[in-house]
């Protein structure tokens, strides 16, 4: 896009990018892109607003062989998130799809396939996928996966990178909030400013709330960060992301049991395969070993 351009797509990417995922179907349904290349991207968010809500019957059904090379990935993601029993399959294939020759250029195909690795735990495996892209999106996973191992170092460099191709982006911005929250200390504050001026800027979503609660929680500000969390379940009371944080807000504040059991009910009923329930049972099977291991025989 030459300087001064208007991006068509501006409120349609950051609705997507800011979690507010029915605002961005709305606008893509309603706008009518003059250029062929914006249209096709304009269905990428759209259907990848879609997946996020998971309404993956729709993704299914409109994307076939005939539709456009961007938008194809987005029907493998789709079964990959909906059906846990093809996952392994899935992975397979992408793990040979990906060792092949690929198109750079397939911006879409490298975030679902980094996507898919990351959901899996895979990180270096999304890091190669990742490396080769200058798209800003990209060096966004790319980021959020080095954070996932812990290589705050190889995330700021990466951040500098975004800065320097687009410092006002709100990807940009959020990667910034990220790292900072991971840095600690004084950043956390920082942080809490960038989720603060989005949701001035863009209206509050559980992603940003999200955001808050948790630069909240790390300064031990309990009740600004329950009411955060509060608020994000209103707009959806599903979210993940959310759950989690009732969990460790309530153990953190010393709450009965039964509220963050509560809380871990509802997540295992809408995301049994998440990364944190896996975590979690095993942190459970842990204990109970050693448990087993001091008993007193009789």
């Amino acid at each position: 896009m030459s300087a001064g351009e208007v991006d068509e797509l501006f409120d349609i990417k950051n609705a997507f990018f800011t979690g507010n995922f029915q605002q961005c179907i709305t606008e893509a349904q309603k706008i009518k892109p003059s250029d062929p290349d914006a249209t096709v991207e304009k269905d990428v968010f759209l259907y990848r607003a879609y997946l996020a809500q998971k309404k993956f019957g729709v993704v299914r059904d409109e994307i076939g062989p005939q539709s456009n090379a961007l938008i194809q990935p987005l029907k493998k993601l789709a079964v990959y998130l909906q059906n846990a029993n093809q996952r392994e399959e899935l992975v397979q294939e992408m793990e040979t799809e990906m060792s092949g020759t690929v198109d750079l250029n397939n911006h879409v195909l490298l975030l679902v396939a980094a996507s898919i690795f990351y959901q899996e735990e895979n990180y270096e495996a999304a890091l190669r996928v990742l490396h080769p892209s200058d798209h800003l999106e990209c060096m966004a996973l790319k980021l959020q996966t080095l954070l996932k191992m812990d290589r705050i170092d190889l995330a700021r460099k990466e951040l500098k990178v975004m800065q320097d191709k687009d410092d006002d982006a709100t990807l940009t911005q959020l990667a910034q909030a990220w790292v900072n929250l991971q840095m600690g200390g004084d950043k956390i504050q920082d942080a809490y400013y960038i989720y603060q001026e989005m949701i001035d800027k863009f209206g509050s979503t559980p992603l940003l709330l999200n955001g808050q609660a948790s630069s909240f929680i790390q300064q031990g500000k309990f009740q600004e960060a329950e009411g955060a969390l509060q608020e994000a379940l209103e707009k959806d009371p599903n979210n993940a992301e959310t759950l989690i944080n009732m969990i460790v807000l309530s153990q953190q504040t010393g709450k009965a049991p039964e509220v963050s059991n509560r809380y871990l009910t509802l997540l295992k009923d809408d995301d049994p395969k998440h990364p944190f329930l896996k975590t979690y049972s095993q942190k459970e099977s842990d204990f109970d070993r050693m448990i087993a291991q001091y008993a007193v025989t009789a």
